[in-house]
């Protein structure tokens, strides 16, 4: 009994040793210097240029595009890389010209984009219907046989303990 308290001692102060140890090599407080640093300055956000840039991302998107056939158009698997491309550009471009991405310019763009290749591809509706009345019965009485059957179970179990007590 008493080696195994020792025992116990002895790994939780190892534990915490451990631990202590670990965490003082985490901390940040020696590492970091205290003084805030400077703000970089940031320019304004050339709008004029990022239309312009933004437009010849647009005709790389457009000349990709053309080389895929029209029926395929609304499969993302067939254009993903394209699409992928497309967005990494304008997104770069708008860092270039030290804009935030995406602001409304370029939405709108996109939104243009998506009109051209896109509008077409609304996804069919589905109408839900309920399954046939079999199928719904024994979907709602499995259940509660089950939780009947548990029941039974668990009253059947106690009344058991009851007796072998």
């Amino acid at each position: 009994m008493v080696t195994s308290v020792l025992y116990l001692i002895r790994s939780l102060s190892f534990f915490f040793a451990v631990n202590a140890w670990m965490m003082r090599g985490l901390s940040a407080a020696d590492s970091l210097d205290i003084e805030p640093t400077a703000p970089r300055p940031k320019k304004a956000c050339n709008e004029s240029r990022l239309r312009w840039e933004v437009e010849v991302c647009g005709e790389v998107f457009k000349r990709d595009m053309g080389h895929i056939d029209p029926q395929y158009w609304c499969n993302l698997t067939h254009f993903i890389s394209e699409y992928h491309h497309f967005t990494r550009c304008t997104e770069l471009k708008a860092d270039v010209v030290s804009c935030y991405w995406p602001n409304p310019l370029v939405e709108s763009y996109i939104i243009r984009i998506h009109k051209h290749f896109f509008s077409n591809c609304s996804a069919d509706h589905v109408v839900w219907v309920d399954p046939p009345d079999d199928t719904l019965t024994i979907l709602i009485l499995i259940p509660v046989f089950l939780t009947l059957a548990m029941i039974a179970l668990v009253v059947w179990c106690s009344k058991r303990s009851d007796i072998l007590a």
